[in-house]
């Protein structure tokens, strides 16, 4: 198992490595100056050249970046041009909402979309099956932020039982924390618990009609047996990469949904970025983002070995 785990981690290093470099070129080829940006109504020459040459931006562009992946291979991700706070240090005030957010919304789409897929497989033709398919396609269509503004006019501005907008982090006020959290992981959960029913559905279908299924029931083992403990064992494979996909996106930031519930994470801090044309906390953003994802299909690739047997006999 170690073996195969450190063959899936160097496999990683170049992806990383070509996410980089189109990281760092996409992001140079954005138009505009981040120079003239920094130095706002005061456009002397002088203070503009000694501004490039501060940041670099003077050299060329591979010395730029070459430079620029030394300092990330040691840990350094730059420095705010805006603010001159480290990235790495922005990064991890960050990350911990993001990561929070992200935990509760794919509980509440695991807790919802797994079940809705099995109940909608095994009763499949009947107003069960409807109903769970017009709650997924509901949930595929409904915009968050549209889903969002309704859930604050309604539960904050209408009822008062929650909190419109703002974060307390769990460290502080559990209690607070989870009430400002709770409706931005519905809006969240909801979509994603969609996407899990339709697969999950899709997946206990093709198992059900097994020849192994079939003789599990001849055999006399009640459905409930049947279903659980030899369909879903064997429709999940597929399940949990598209899970642990979906989380690696809830990492990349849900850039509307924390700006309708004004929620200081990854999402508003990239588009605060973007728009200061931060060059530095962009790419360090982004590359953090990719090793999220990477880790997240690390992580399936060893679920998939613990749920098969003949997996893991070939690693």
């Amino acid at each position: 198992m170690f073996a195969y785990i450190l063959r899936r981690s160097l496999i990683a290093i170049p992806t990383l490595l070509i996410v980089s470099v189109f990281v760092f070129a996409l992001q140079n080829l954005l138009p505009g100056d981040p120079v003239l940006a920094m130095a706002g109504e005061e456009r002397d020459p002088e203070t503009l050249a000694r501004l490039r040459e501060l940041y670099g931006f003077n050299r060329p562009l591979p010395l730029q970046y070459l430079s620029w992946l030394g300092g990330v291979v040691q840990g350094d991700l730059g420095v705010s041009l805006r603010t001159g706070q480290p990235v790495l240090e922005l990064i991890l005030q960050k990350l911990p909402v993001t990561i929070q957010l992200a935990i509760m919304s794919m509980m509440i789409a695991l807790l919802i979309g797994i079940p809705m897929g099995i109940l909608s497989a095994t009763r499949k033709g009947t107003w069960v099956d409807w109903l769970a398919n017009i709650i997924a396609l509901s949930g595929l269509s409904i915009p968050n932020f549209w889903l969002g503004i309704m859930l604050i006019l309604l539960v904050s501005v209408n009822l008062g039982w929650l909190p419109a907008s703002g974060y307390e982090s769990p460290f502080v006020d559990p209690v607070r924390s989870f009430q400002t959290m709770i409706m931005p992981s519905i809006v969240l959960g909801t979509g994603l618990a969609a996407a899990l029913m339709r697969h999950t559905r899709s997946a206990m279908l093709g198992v059900l009609q097994s020849d192994y299924v079939r003789t599990a029931r001849a055999k006399g083992l009640t459905e409930r047996r049947v279903v659980i403990r030899h369909a879903f064992r064997n429709a999940v494979l597929p399940v949990v990469t598209l899970t642990a996909l979906l989380f690696g996106e809830l990492l990349a930031g849900a850039v509307l949904t924390e700006q309708i519930f004004t929620i200081p994470g990854f999402g508003k801090l990239v588009v605060d970025a973007v728009f200061n044309r931060d060059y530095a906390v962009v790419q360090g953003v982004v590359l953090v983002t990719a090793v999220g994802f990477i880790f997240m299909n690390l992580v399936a690739d060893v679920l998939y070995v613990l749920l098969n047997p003949r997996m893991r006999e070939a690693t």
